[in-house]
């Protein structure tokens, strides 16, 4: 069957910038507004991997045996997510392959030094799986000008079809970005393409990652979980008004951050509970930062990836926007698998030649298509 035609089965993969491990996700797509989730799963990292992972972020260290583990390890969760969901590779038309970003510079101003860098091989993982890959969709919007990041708004406003609006979706991985959905395309305009205007994008600030790495310096576990750590402490304010004082939050939408972008320094001399707090505050105050910038106030914010099942941040960001605050599981939606979801969807916009990026996404002049393609073949 064309890849024109109907919706095609797909497999998309995910490797955050929380480095908890892979997620993976069965669906069928039309890559516009036609969506169907089949199946999903995560394998997590074990640590010896996820400390390797860390040791290669910045593009040092052993990227190329790093980048080999980690395509056979997405080999292995295409395996066992066709196993169990009973189907085989046959029946696969597509694979999206987001593998792990590394290095992300693309406001660099050295221009031959803009870029951003997943690692992840895909004419590897095609061969191991028999399946076509799609992978690299970044870096075509950073050589056209653009942040390269977020890519799932698209995909988003598939999904949010029949929701109120203006909506947020905002997904709190190790870094944090938003969504922002505006009203329903009129009738006709799909068609003709501008149904893809009405959305703005941006990353917001920190997610999880400077609490993750608070928490694991201080030897108490991995992350802050359901963070009751957080809870246990007291925000500290001059600590939290230098970290909102970089400038970052100032400038409009879209933009987009490394995961180290920030600098922990103003909670260094904090005791474990009030660096978790401030931190969470970081991360919760960083969100409602990005409300003036968006078009219109949203009136709901769904909220997903691992961030949405911290009950502290949930609740601060609850007080600071001032409106529903909700999972976004609570409409359906699976609130783990949209990553893994959005890079199918993308991956079959990439073979349609349709947008993967917008100007107002991700900075790009014009909307940008993207990704590489790899057929199977002999293995590597």
């Amino acid at each position: 069957m064309d890849i024109r035609e109907g919706l095609r089965t797909v497999v998309g993969l995910m490797s955050g910038t929380s480095m908890d491990g892979i997620d993976a996700a069965l669906l069928r797509t039309d890559g516009r507004d036609r969506v169907e989730a089949l199946a999903f799963l995560t394998i997590p990292y074990d640590d010896g991997f996820r400390a390797a992972l860390r040791g290669c972020l910045g593009g040092i260290g052993p990227v190329e045996a790093v980048e080999r583990a980690l395509t056979d390890a997405h080999a292995d969760a295409v395996g066992r997510l066709l196993h169990q969901a009973g189907a085989a590779a046959r029946d696969i038309d597509l694979i999206g392959f987001h593998g792990h970003t590394i290095l992300h510079d693309p406001d660099n101003p050295d221009p031959g030094r803009r870029r951003t860098w997943q690692i992840g091989d895909g004419a590897r993982l095609a061969a191991a799986t028999g399946i076509a890959v799609v992978d690299d969709f970044r870096s075509a919007d950073v050589a056209a000008g653009g942040q390269g990041a977020p890519l799932v708004p698209l995909f988003h406003r598939a999904l949010a079809h029949g929701l109120p609006r203006p909506l947020a979706v905002l997904n709190i991985g190790g870094v944090a970005n938003v969504s922002w959905i505006g009203p329903e395309p009129a009738e006709g305009e799909e068609a003709e393409g501008r149904g893809e205007a009405g959305v703005v994008a941006c990353d917001t600030g920190p997610g999880n990652a400077p609490i993750d790495d608070w928490v694991l310096r201080h030897g108490l576990g991995r992350f802050d979980a359901d963070g009751a750590l957080a809870a246990a402490g007291r925000v500290d304010g001059p600590a939290l008004a230098a970290l909102m004082a970089h400038p970052y939050f100032d400038r409009p939408a879209p933009k987009s951050l490394d995961r180290d972008a920030f600098d922990p320094a103003p909670v260094a001399g904090l005791s474990a509970a009030d660096g978790a707090a401030t931190l969470t505050a970081f991360t919760a105050s960083s969100v409602a930062r990005v409300v003036p910038h968006l078009p219109a106030p949203p009136v709901r914010w769904l909220v997903c990836g691992g961030g949405r099942r911290n009950s502290t941040l949930m609740r601060m960001l609850a007080d600071r926007l001032g409106v529903p605050v909700d999972p976004a599981d609570l409409v359906g939606w699976d609130g783990d698998a949209l990553e893994a979801q959005a890079f199918g969807y993308l991956a079959v916009r990439s073979r349609l030649g349709l947008p993967l990026s917008l100007p107002a996404t991700t900075g790009v002049p014009a909307p940008t298509c993207g990704g590489a393609f790899h057929v199977p073949g002999p293995n590597i």
